[in-house]
Formats: structure tokens, C-alpha cells, sequence
């Protein structure tokens, strides 16, 4: 039986990818790292920010990169003051609540951009549950932050679904064994499909989203 829906954040619940690629495209192009949309797909998005600095500026001492994210986050936020949810995600939610499901946001982001985004998104009190992979000894792509999620809710990956943007993402909810959606708003479908995601969405209104969960609930039915 279906009990609780996670999500990821960013390009999940709103398209923050085109802010995120521009504001680490400005900070590495300072330190001489020239990036494009190719390069960002595979060495940024859904990364954690110590990951990505030490891949990409590995000569930075712990303090330069500390203060690198910091700084990076914050000009992000500066720029994200009219970040919109994902089209359908407040339908979606409202069919959750129908169903009286749990709901959990399971990310990479720092505390500041996910509370930031919370707010200004106005989901700050629509979620249980915040599992921030940042503040765990691993990130996504490893499956511990949504095993994590999991044993918080008391639910197994049997009971739950995963919406994810990231290839990252994908790989950390599929090796929890949970079922995953992508969500086709940062990387082409076929990208998140070859990790792992079981269908991919465009956005919270695409039609096959309907038709998953009526099925999910039929091979739930038939299974009891």
C-alpha cells in the first residue's frame, strides 16, 4: 500500500536549474573553470556543493571552499525571489492530502536555500518531513539520505514513491530501492531512465502522472 510521496527540491518541486547554472557559470568562470549546459548536467546538478568544489576547484583549502558555497548559495537566493512550484505540484499535493499521505523533501541543498525555498514557494508547512543530505556524513547519489527518509516515516520503499530531477537523485531513491519518477524539467527523459527512473514527467500535470498512481493502486489491490 502507498503511504508516502518524497521529493527532491530543486527541479522538483520549481525549476531552479537555470538559476543554479548561472550562478556557478559567474563563481567558476572567476576561478578560470568554464562550464555549459553538457558539462553542468553531469559535474553539478544534483551534486552536494563540497562534491562539486572539490571536483572542480580542488586546490581551494577547506575555508576558500566553505566560503565558495556560502557565497554561491547566497547570490542564489538573491535571484530566486519569484520562484514558481512546478506546474500541477499544488494539485498534486492537494491529491495527496486526499489520500492522506505523507509527504517528505529529501535534498541536497543547504539549510539556508531549502528553508529559503520553502517560504517563498509557501510549502514551509506542507511537508513532515526535511531530510537534509548536506548535513549527512554522504549526499545523493548515495541511497543512505532516502533510506534515512524511510526509517523517519516507519515505511519501506515498498510504500513510498520518489520524484526526482537529478541523475543523482534518481540513483540515490532507485538504490533504496524505491520506486522513482523523473521529472524531465532539468535533464532529457532518456537521461533519467538510463539511472533508473521507472517513467519520466514533464511536470505535476502530465497526464501519465494520473495514470501511475491509478495503477500503483490497482497492483497494490491486486497484491493484497
Amino acid at each position: 500500500m502507498l503511504k508516502a510521496i518524497l521529493f527532491d527540491l530543486d527541479g522538483t518541486l520549481a525549476n531552479t536549474d537555470p538559476l543554479h547554472y548561472e550562478t556557478w557559470k559567474d563563481i567558476l568562470n572567476h576561478h578560470g573553470v568554464t562550464i555549459d549546459h553538457s558539462s553542468y548536467k553531469v559535474q553539478i546538478s544534483g551534486r552536494t556543493n563540497p562534491v562539486i568544489i572539490q571536483d572542480l576547484l580542488p586546490h581551494l583549502s577547506p575555508t576558500e571552499a566553505q566560503k565558495l558555497a556560502i557565497d554561491k548559495e547566497a547570490r542564489f537566493r538573491e535571484i530566486a525571489l519569484n520562484l514558481k512550484p512546478l506546474t500541477g505540484l499544488w494539485e498534486f499535493i492537494e491529491w495527496i492530502e486526499q489520500q492522506k499521505l505523507q509527504k517528505a523533501v529529501v535534498t541536497n541543498a543547504p539549510p539556508e536555500n531549502v528553508k529559503f525555498m520553502l517560504d517563498i514557494l509557501q510549502l514551509a508547512d506542507i511537508f513532515e518531513l526535511v531530510i537534509l543530505a548536506g548535513e549527512m556524513t554522504v549526499g545523493k547519489p548515495d541511497p543512505a539520505p532516502y533510506k534515512l527518509c524511510l526509517e523517519k516515516l516507519g515505511i519501506s520503499a515498498a510504500e513510498a514513491i520518489a520524484f526526482e530531477d537529478s541523475r543523482s537523485g534518481i540513483k540515490s531513491a532507485v538504490g533504496a530501492g524505491i520506486y522513482t519518477i523523473g521529472v524531465a524539467s532539468t535533464h532529457e527523459p532518456e537521461s533519467l531512465l538510463e539511472v533508473g527512473a521507472s517513467i519520466v514527467i514533464n511536470d505535476f500535470s502530465d497526464k501519465k502522472l494520473q495514470l501511475i498512481l491509478d495503477n500503483w493502486n490497482i497492483s497494490t489491490m491486486n497484491k493484497s
